[in-house]
């Protein structure tokens, strides 16, 4: 399984630096296998079985956990399960590392290690009959795990730190019971077994020392106020037991978590880890200042760390450049000697796919046929007034790595026509790896021609008419086939332009930087020349010689060596493909012995796959090597491979002094490389430095324990005729110290001259002159920077310790990447699973156990090098993308990882140990005292943040209000004065009228109800009745029947008959809560109460009486109830808050008036007005605007049941257009279902002739803080279909009012602001400018009510706030609620959420009702009706809601806004994404909160409970999880 790890820098996003290490190649058909294999342990176990069974049989008959595959008969499949065929592995073998590993874990032997293993659904695994085994117990040391161990080759050391579960385990998680939690995966289907849920469990437990957000809704002191709610602790801890409780009910830990519940025993771990010592974290930061917010990270540097101590040092020359007779002035003119005097001398051996050398190009057959493709370049691809090419174009070399002639001959072809070939890799998809990066590159270039083979044109992707796709990002091209049958032979006459070599550029070679960008480095032919000159020197290199060569020879060493100064010595090249080298590792060995040859080009990688196969090969010899080049021998691991190598092929002939390791960048070219050494003469040493040096760039030999050792080897000395100097990696090129490390810097003719078409950066890099410790330039030579970081030591060897790619900065230290590839591979059964096949059979492992092991490279990781690694991630093998020749690509690798496309099979996040430098928790401000407002010395804000509706004494209204204090009153009034007026309209799915009710019909039907109550029901004036409707003209009547008959009406959503489990409780509670001596409803809804499915779900047999209004006795009733006080209690509203809290609040005669009555002024509703109502009847302001409104104020509704959109997505627009309504009401969710549903129909709509000029307000009925992004959405939608940009609005309520504000026709339009998130987390306001970082929108939620007033507290001190200060809103109106309705009242609850005043100020003697909502006022420039300047009120969210972490308040919306803008598939996606989602989402809390996510669970879409309103219910959420309740895709721990 490939792996790779992301070290979190402080100085750059988390995700900046990747290090990835794969596996080796395989078929589909293997993965297949592969991955049924892996999956296999996943089959659900045995039911019925004692898991404790389950345990024991498998200790008394462990199960093998490598399965072993029948070995495969070909040599050539041996090699390729031997092997990795990553690109990069081969740096990473170090015995020397592996023993340092092995210390270093051994070292950690006592320390207690919990990893809370990620969980998946069953569901997403393909269930295999095969090896349908339990997963190995991680969470006990079981014989199972030991053979596992002893399996993948651990070493005595490691194992004897694994073998005692508590190296590893924590406590607290010990024991057979536990065994599921970490090692089986979380299935909903499992929980019967087990014993009952948190909920019981806290049901006797006694809960201490836990500190719950002040609650709004119910008393801390009893449950009574809303038995449907389970308080837990935030942290899900329970402290201490019930003396009656049974023991063994909780688990044997410290901290008391159930067993019964494997989320929270994980949850559990989690915390027992996280308790663990951290490394002392940075200075911490954080300016809690009045007028300003500030953050800033200054790591204070380590007093104790090592500082370099040594001279400036100055530059290191390399031996001068001997100039040789016959040397010649150009390479083009070495070329025609060669080829027109050594003709038949072979230059180039290709080999077929098998190894064997199928064509042999000479000297003159290069000669003649470059000249041919000169020709034609020149004088046959356009006319002779307007040729297609001209000499300096640039030209595309697109020619596969297995063919090396063709290449040759157009390299040399372009040379001598004078265009200047950019070799680039053959496209194989149109989306290939970095394709569209080197698409940049050609057109930066102005590249129009192509040149290629016949046989690769052929193979490239056509489109359906022939031609060849247009790959992304590319510029069009020409293709230009270069095969000898396709050239012209040029006139005797006409011979090449051959020169003196000058400053023109000869060829372009590409460069991938670490961020993926593609650049072109422009080489000169003097550059060219030169360098061949050094090479020849410092190699030595003699006429005639042959070199294998098994580099790419289209760049780098492999073109340097291979292609250039080979013809410029007279070389025979063997070239070695990779495709070969893929099957048959030893091909190059053989090579060597073949030819005799002298010289051999060849990566660590190459070596590592000889070692590997050379067992099937044991007569060859390697004796005639003088020289084996290792090109990367500059990777500081490189020096283990080589050392490998020579003790394995010293008995083959292979001389000590052969081994040649070299530096290269494409920048500087050939740095520095060691020259052949003279038999017999010692090696050069070795530089055995200390690894905490390094990460301070200090060189310092190491004197501590071999663990934290580096040991590098030379790269030889400077290239002759080049000068080299060291400076430091950032900031102005300043020289380094002798014993300090930077960049190495080289100065010389043979090295690149620029970045093609990129000014600024090749100034950077090509034109770098070095400055003293005083900032003055040394000389005015200009150096080229190389991109490796090294020093020069001893005797002016050149060490080389790292790459500028690679450097990763944490807490001012400095790591290399490839440093902690090589420890997490050290670990040996890491190096098993990156393997993932070993001495010939096929290892499985289960996930779990795979993530375990990683638990321990991460151990190394952080014992090694102290940094600890951000993420981790496991993604099946061959899925990553590839670079031509095999190697991961890193960047674009990257890049789909950022883009949540990489699709790993398990993840791992570590972000506790990572991330030090979170904001100092903040220090809370003591409020503002009466002090203060008295003499006017606000701390912050111009005045005190209150505001008010208009003056309900002061506006003109008709007698009705004087008249009649009832609504039944004012029922009786309209009966009589206007009888046929139509009050409400119900309307169907298809938009067709299917009920209507005049006033003098609503009320002949109440009294009928009323007359039932009295007789069927026995029932006295003040019981209770639940009304159990679906919305509907039904639920209208059976209210005011209730009224007519003195009762008290409780509304409450019918139960749904296909998910009666889950809605059923709901209504029984509700109606056990209201003490309901009666409960009225519709026929069908009866006998569903009354079924056998109910039975299941509830205990029907209690119901109270239940009456169905249906078929109704014409019977009038003798009296109207008339309450003796408007005081007196109206009906009961219950309701979910969006705190998941079930509470029924009391409505008194006198606050149903007043409330219709402000309704009434605000949206100047009259009897000859319609209104249109898509909202749920059942509570709040969407009850009274269903039930109430329209009898108080004489105008009809249209009612819209919201359920019928489901059906009908234009029911409810094609309703407002058809009527011209003015006014409408509607939900959240009604608008999301618009506009989703209709989003991509706006044509449709305008077909239909819908049109919605005629709409003056559209109000969205919430208790929550405005959407803003979905209301602009739904405006812009319909904006096309007439819909005003002034017309949608919300409403604020909460359960002590249900209507604070409200649009409304007269005042300003709904202002926005945008205001600073980090301030508004310290309980500030701070307006910013849009666009300002860390910005936040928010709207107004509509005007305030005429004769309401609020005010904005201090929800602690209760003291009054300045307008600059986000605080809870209080109100005061005559439409208050009376209090809540509880089995046993709360004086105490009643008296602080709705009678409480105000600790000092003006309005201290005020009555005011805490709403339990967060929000601030601003006055704004808009005049309002009073024609005094408008106070808007800005709600920002729940107080119960907010979580309270380090002193800030951080609101959940702000946190899921975040969230849900990572990945395109949170909400809609399918399971195989869901674990992209996990690191996404930790990243983008971190970045943007300073949070760090502990658990990521991700479910099914729909999973989440959502109220009436369409808000979420989050408490509901997190019981659920924390119980196991839900189904969930993945669960993810981050550690």
């Amino acid at each position: 399984v490939p792996l790779f790890i992301l070290p979190f820098s402080e100085d750059c996003s988390p995700f900046d630096y990747f290090l990835f290490l794969v596996s080796g190649d395989i078929t589909q058909k293997g993965y297949e296998k592969k991955r049924a294999k892996l999956l296999a342990p996943y089959v659900p176990q045995t039911q019925g079985v004692d898991p404790a069974l389950q345990k024991e049989s498998r200790t008394q008959t462990p199960a093998p956990a490598a399965a072993p595959a029948s070995a495969s008969s070909s040599s050539s499949s041996k090699f390729h399960r031997a092997r990795s065929g990553g690109a990069r592995d081969e740096r990473y073998r170090s015995d020397i590392h592996t023993e340092a590993v092995q210390a270093a874990l051994a070292k950690h032997k006592e320390q207690k290690m919990a990893l809370p293993m990620p969980t998946k659904r069953r569901s997403t695994f393909v269930q295999s009959p095969a090896d349908a085994c339990t997963p190995p117990d991680t969470s006990s040391a079981s014989e199972d795990e030991g053979s596992l161990r002893r399996q993948a080759a651990l070493s005595a050391a490691l194992h004897q730190s694994l073998q005692n579960a508590e190296s590893w385990i924590n406590r607290s998680i010990q024991g057979s019971s536990t065994s599921s939690s970490a090692s089986s995966t979380l299935s909903h289907g499992e929980g019967k077994g087990t014993s009952g849920s948190l909920a019981d469990v806290f049901a006797n437990t006694r809960i201490e020392n836990f500190s719950v957000p002040p609650d709004v809704t119910a008393t801390t002191s009893s449950s009574s106020a809303r038995p449907a709610a389970i308080d837990l602790p935030p942290s899900g801890i329970v402290k201490g037991m019930h003396k009656g409780s049974n023991r063994s009910s909780l688990m044997d830990t410290a901290d008391g978590v159930p067993v019964s519940s494997r989320v929270s025993t994980k949850i559990q771990q989690l915390l027992n880890t996280l308790k663990r010592p951290k490394r002392p974290p940075l200075k911490e930061f954080f300016v809690d200042d009045f007028e300003e917010i500030v953050e800033g990270n200054i790591p204070q540097p380590d007093p104790n760390q090592p500082k370099p101590e040594g001279r400036q040092m100055t530059p290191v020359k390399g031996e001068p450049l001997g100039v040789v007779c016959n040397w010649p002035p150009a390479l083009e003119a070495a070329l025609q000697r060669w080829g027109t005097t050594q003709a038949k001398c072979p230059c180039l051996t290709a080999l077929d796919v098998t190894g064997k050398p199928v064509y042999t190009l000479t000297y003159g057959k290069l000669w003649s046929r470059s000249l041919k493709l000169a020709y034609t370049l020149l004088n046959k691809l356009g006319t002779k007034n307007e040729p297609v090419l001209k000499p300096g174009d640039r030209v595309a070399l697109v020619y596969p790595n297995n063919d090396p002639v063709m290449f040759m001959v157009a390299f040399y072809g372009c040379l001598l026509a004078e265009v200047i070939p950019v070799p680039i890799e053959v496209p194989l998809t149109r989306k290939d790896a970095g394709g569209q990066q080197i698409g940049f590159l050609l057109g930066s270039c102005g590249i129009a021609l192509a040149l290629t083979t016949e046989v690769c044109l052929k193979g490239l992707p056509k489109t359906q008419n022939g031609e060849i796709v247009q790959f992304k990002g590319w510029p069009r091209l020409k293709w230009v086939v270069t095969d000898s049958k396709y050239l012209s032979k040029s006139p005797k006459d006409w011979q090449p332009n051959i020169s003196a070599a000058g400053t023109e550029p000869a060829y372009i070679e590409y460069k991938t930087s670490k961020e993926g960008s593609v650049m072109g480095v422009t080489v000169s032919r003097i550059a060219m020349l030169s360098h061949c000159q050094a090479l020849s020197q410092a190699c030595n290199y003699s006429e005639g010689e042959t070199i294998v060569n098994v580099l790419d020879f289209k760049k780098d060493a492999g073109l340097w060596h291979g292609i250039l100064t080979n013809v410029m010595n007279k070389l025979h090249t063997i070239s070695v493909p990779y495709s070969v080298m893929k099957t048959c590792p030893l091909s190059w060995v053989q090579r060597v012995h073949t030819h005799k040859a002298k010289v051999a080009l060849v990566k660590c990688r190459d070596l590592h796959w000889a070692m590997m196969a050379h067992r099937d090969q044991r007569d060859v010899s390697l004796s005639s090597l003088r020289m084996l080049i290792v090109t990367d021998g500059a990777n500081p691991w490189s020096v283990s491979s080589c050392d490998a190598f020579l003790s394995l092929f010293q008995s083959h002939g292979l001389k000590p002094e052969a081994i040649c390791p070299c530096a290269t960048s494409p920048e500087a070219m050939t740095i520095a490389i060691r020259r052949p050494g003279v038999p017999g003469a010692p090696l050069p040493g070795r530089a055995i430095l200390s690894m905490n040096g390094l990460s301070f760039g200090v060189i310092r030999v190491n004197t501590e324990d071999k663990n934290s050792a580096l040991t590098v080897q030379d790269v030889g000395h400077v290239m002759p005729g080049g000068m080299m100097c060291i400076v430091k990696p950032d900031g102005p090129p300043q020289l380094c110290k002798t014993d300090e490390i930077g960049e190495i810097c080289v100065s010389s003719r043979a090295g690149g001259m620029m970045y093609y078409g990129l000014a600024g950066l090749t100034k950077n890099t090509f034109e770098v002159i070095p400055v003293n410790s005083a900032g003055s330039p040394v000389g005015d030579v200009p150096f080229v920077r190389s991109g490796l970081l090294g020093f020069v030591g001893p005797g002016s060897l050149v060490f080389v310790v790292g790459k500028m790619d690679g450097l990763l900065t944490v807490s001012g230290r400095r790591h290399n990447a490839d440093d902690i590839v090589a420890t997490g591979l050290a670990v040996e059964s890491i190096k098993t699973v990156y393997r993932g096949r070993a001495d010939g059979m096929t290892v499985t492992f289960s996930l779990h156990l795979v993530l375990y092991n990683v638990g321990i490279c991460l151990v190394a990781i952080d014992s090694i090098h102290q940094v600890g690694v951000y993420c981790l991630a496991l993604v099946p093998a061959n899925t990553l993308p590839k670079t031509p020749l095999g190697g991961i690509h890193i960047s674009q690798t990257k890049q789909h990882f950022l883009e949540g496309s990489l699709h790993p099979c398990n993840i791992l996040m570590c972000p506790h140990t990572c991330v030090t430098n979170l904001p100092k928790p903040r220090q809370k401000q003591p409020g503002v005292g009466p002090a203060s407002v008295m003499v006017g010395n606000l701390v912050a804000g111009k005045r005190i943040a209150q505001a008010s509706g208009r003056d309900l004494g002061q506006l003109e209204d008709n007698d009705l209000v004087k008249k009649h204090q009832f609504l039944t009153e004012v029922l009786q009034w309209r009966a009589q004065a206007t009888p046929d007026h139509p009050l409400f309209l119900l309307l169907n799915a298809k938009g067709t009228t299917v009920c209507t009710a005049t006033c003098l019909q609503l009320h002949k039907k109440a009294e009928r109800i009323a007359s039932v109550l009295c007789d069927k029901g026995h029932l006295n004036a003040g019981d209770n009745v639940v009304l159990l409707y679906p919305p509907g003209i039904e639920l209208i009547t059976a209210f005011y029947g209730c009224l007519y008959a003195g009762c008290i009406p409780v509304t409450v959503r019918p139960p749904h008959a296909q998910s009666l489990t889950a809605t059923l409780p709901t209504v029984r509670m509700i109606v056990e809560v209201s003490k309901a001596a009666c409960i009225l409803t519709t026929q069908t809804l009866m006998r569903l109460l009354k079924s056998r499915e109910a039975a299941a779900a509830v205990d029907v047999k209690t119901w109270p009486t239940i009456i169905d209004t249906d078929d109704l006795p014409r019977k009038r009733l003798s009296q109207i109830y008339k309450p003796p006080t408007s005081e007196m209690l109206a009906y009961l509203d219950f309701s979910v808050s969006t705190t998941g809290m079930l509470t029924g609040v009391k409505m008194s005669h006198a606050a149903v008036s007043g409330l219709c009555r402000a309704i009434k002024l605000q949206c100047e509703l009259y009897s000859s007005r319609q209104i249109a109502i898509c909202l749920d009847p059942y509570c709040g302001l969407g009850f009274v605007l269903w039930c109430l409104c329209s009898v108080y104020s004489g105008h009809q509704s249209i009612l819209i049941p919201p359920m019928e959109l489901e059906s009908n997505l234009f029911l409810w627009l094609s309703t407002v257009s058809q009527y011209k309504i003015r006014d409408t009401f509607c939900s959240y969710s009604v608008m999301e279902l618009c506009t989703k549903g209709l989003g991509n129909q706006v044509e449709m709509l305008k077909s239909r002739g819908i049109n919605l000029s005629c709409v003056r307000t559209c109000v969205v009925v919430a208790e929550e803080r405005p959407r803003v992004s979905l209301t602009h959405s739904f405006s812009k939608l319909f904006k096309d279909i007439g819909l005003s940009s002034r017309a949608v609005s919300t409403t604020f309520g909460s359960r002590v009012n249900v209507a604070i504000c409200l649009q409304g026709t007269s005042g300003p339009d709904p202002t926005t602001v945008y205001v600073d998130l980090k301030s508004l987390r310290h309980d500030r306001v701070r307006l910013v400018e849009r666009g300002a970082p860390q910005s936040l929108l928010l709207s107004e939620s509509g005007k305030i009510l005429p004769g309401v007033k609020v005010v904005i507290v201090n929800p602690e001190t209760k003291g009054p706030l300045g307008d600059s200060h986000l605080g809870e809103i209080w109100v005061n109106s005559p439409h208050t609620a009376s209090g809540y309705y509880t089995i046993y009242d709360n004086e105490t609850l009643q008296a602080d959420h709705f009678n409480t005043r105000l600790s000092f100020g003006d309005a201290a003697q005020t009555l005011w009702a805490r709403t339990g909502y967060l929000g601030f006022v601003r006055r704004t420039e808009l005049t309002a009706a009073s024609g005094e300047r408008h106070d808007a009120l800005y709600v920002v969210g729940a107080l119960d809601e907010t979580l309270e972490l380090r002193g800030l308040r951080y609101h959940p919306i702000d946190i899921e806004t975040s969230v849900s803008r990572t990945h395109r598939s949170i909400l809609c996606g399918c399971e195989q994404e869901a674990l992209d989602l996990v690191p996404l989402v930790t990243n983008v809390v971190l970045e943007e909160h300073y949070l760090i996510v502990g658990v990521v669970v991700v479910v099914d879409p729909g999973v989440i409970p959502i109220n009436s309103r369409g808000e979420k219910q989050r408490m509901h959420l997190r019981d659920s999880f924390l119980a196991d309740q839900l189904d969930p895709i993945y669960v993810a721990y981050n550690m």
